[in-house]
C-alpha cells in the first residue's frame, strides 16, 4: 500500500476545511457570501509596474533561466531600498537573496537552519508556516503566547533557560498577522539582545511594513544595533505593491543565514522570472511612498468602518496602527470555530477563526480589510444584525 511520509503526520489538520465546506453549502443554496477571511489586496498592481513587466517580458534574454539567488540588479535594488527606507546598509551580494515570495523563503530558511533536536521559538497565534515548517524539519516548536495584556508581543523573559539553550530560531512578525499589533524599537532591541546572548537566529517577517495609520511607519529589526549579527528579515512586494500573485520578495541580513538559504534554494528551485525581477526593481525605484500613503488611507477608512461596527456589537477593540487585519474577540463567549460558523450561517460573511493561527488564537476572529469598501460596509451591517439577534 502506498503511504505518505511519516513527517506528514506532524502537520496539524487544516482548520479551514469545515468552514470551506460550509461556505460551499451556503453558495449552493444561493446565498451571497462576502469573504473577509483572505488577506489578499483587492486593489490592482500599479499600471506602471505592469508596463515594466510587459516590456521586460519581450526581451529574449529574460526567457532563459534566471539567477538562482536573484539578479545582481535586483539585489542591488533591494539593498538600495533598505538604505533609503530604513537607513540600513547591506552588501547586496552576501546579505540579500531573491525569493519566489516570502512564503517559500520562510519555509526554506527553517529547513536550512534547524533540524531534529533543535527548538524554534514561534509566536502563537501566528502565520502557520512558521510552525509547520519547523515540524517538517524535525525541530520542536516552543510557543510564545501573544496576549492582549502584553500588546500581543511575546514575553521573552519567560522563556526557560533550558529551552533557550536548544533554541536555534526566533520568529517575529511586526506589524503582526493575525493580531495587527506593532512592536516598538525597544521590544525589537530586547529580541536582538536575547538572540545575541544565546546564539539564536532572529527571523523577522516584515510583510506589512508599508501599511500604516495615523502617521505610523514600521521599523526594520535591522535598524537595531547588532541585529545584522543575528537577524534575517523578509521583505515582500506582495502587500505594499498589491503584487501577491507575482511572487517576488527578498531575505536580507545575516550573511551566514542568507548564504545557507541561497544554497538550499539553488538545490530546490530556479529563481524568480527575470522579467518579474525587473518589474520589482522598477517598483522599488519608483518613489512609491505616495502610493503607500494612498493605500494606507484606503485601509484606514475600511478599518474605521469595521471598528465602528464592532463597537455597536459590543466588541470594541483598540485601533490597530498597521496591517489590513482586525483581530477581535468572538461574541457571547463562542469558540472561534463556532463564531465563524455563526457568521457564515446567519450573516453570510466569512471571517477567519483565530484558532487556525494557534491555540492562543482561540476566542478570537480575524477580519481582512481587502474587500471593496461597499461590500465591507454590507458585511459589517449583516454581522451587526446577526449579533444583535443573539441578545
Amino acid at each position: 500500500m502506498v503511504k505518505v511520509a511519516a513527517r506528514m503526520e506532524k502537520l496539524p489538520p487544516y482548520l479551514f476545511l469545515e468552514l470551506d465546506r460550509l461556505i460551499e453549502r451556503e453558495h449552493a443554496q444561493g446565498h451571497d457570501i462576502i469573504n473577509l477571511g483572505i488577506g489578499d489586496p483587492d486593489q490592482p498592481t500599479p499600471q506602471h509596474i505592469i508596463h515594466a513587466l510587459q516590456e521586460a517580458a519581450t526581451r529574449p534574454s529574460n526567457h532563459r533561466y534566471p539567477n538562482y539567488l536573484g539578479s545582481v540588479p535586483f539585489r542591488n535594488a533591494v539593498a538600495n531600498w533598505y538604505r533609503t527606507r530604513f537607513g540600513v546598509s547591506l552588501d547586496p551580494l552576501s546579505e540579500t537573496v531573491g525569493l519566489i515570495g516570502s512564503k517559500e523563503g520562510i519555509a526554506h530558511l527553517t529547513w536550512a537552519m534547524v533540524g531534529p533536536g533543535d527548538v524554534v521559538l514561534v509566536p502563537n497565534p501566528s502565520y502557520p508556516v512558521y510552525f509547520t515548517q519547523a515540524l517538517l524539519a524535525g525541530a520542536e516548536v516552543y510557543s510564545l503566547p501573544l496576549l492582549p495584556e502584553n500588546g500581543f508581543f511575546p514575553d521573552l523573559k519567560s522563556i526557560p533557560e533550558a529551552v533557550l539553550e536548544r533554541a536555534k530560531m526566533l520568529w517575529l512578525n511586526y506589524p503582526n498577522n493575525p493580531t495587527g499589533a506593532t512592536a516598538t524599537a525597544e521590544q525589537l532591541a530586547e529580541a536582538v539582545d536575547l538572540c545575541r546572548r544565546h546564539d539564536i537566529l532572529l527571523a523577522s517577517d516584515l510583510a506589512y511594513a508599508e501599511i500604516g495609520y495615523n502617521g505610523y511607519r514600521a521599523p526594520s529589526v535591522l535598524e537595531i544595533p547588532g541585529a545584522r549579527e543575528v537577524a534575517v528579515e523578509f521583505y515582500s512586494l506582495s502587500k505594499p505593491f498589491n503584487m501577491t500573485g507575482w511572487r517576488v520578495a527578498a531575505a536580507v541580513g545575516n550573511a551566514l543565514a542568507v548564504n545557507a538559504l541561497g544554497t538550499l534554494k539553488s538545490n530546490l528551485d530556479s529563481g524568480i522570472f527575470t522579467a518579474v525581477q525587473e518589474a520589482a526593481i522598477h517598483a522599488l525605484e519608483s518613489n512609491p511612498m505616495g502610493f503607500f500613503a494612498e493605500q494606507s488611507r484606503l485601509y484606514q477608512e475600511r478599518r474605521d468602518i469595521v471598528l465602528a461596527a464592532l463597537e455597536d456589537m459590543g466588541l470594541s477593540i483598540p485601533a490597530p496602527l498597521s496591517t489590513f487585519y482586525i483581530w477581535f474577540p468572538t461574541p457571547r463567549g463562542m469558540t472561534s470555530s463556532e463564531a465563524s460558523r455563526f457568521f457564515v450561517e446567519e450573516a453570510h460573511v466569512v471571517v477567519a477563526p483565530g484558532a487556525s493561527y494557534g491555540e492562543f488564537g482561540e476566542g478570537w476572529l480575524r477580519i481582512s480589510l481587502t474587500c471593496a469598501t461597499e461590500r465591507l460596509v454590507e458585511a459589517m451591517e449583516r454581522m451587526k444584525a446577526a449579533t444583535l439577534r443573539l441578545s
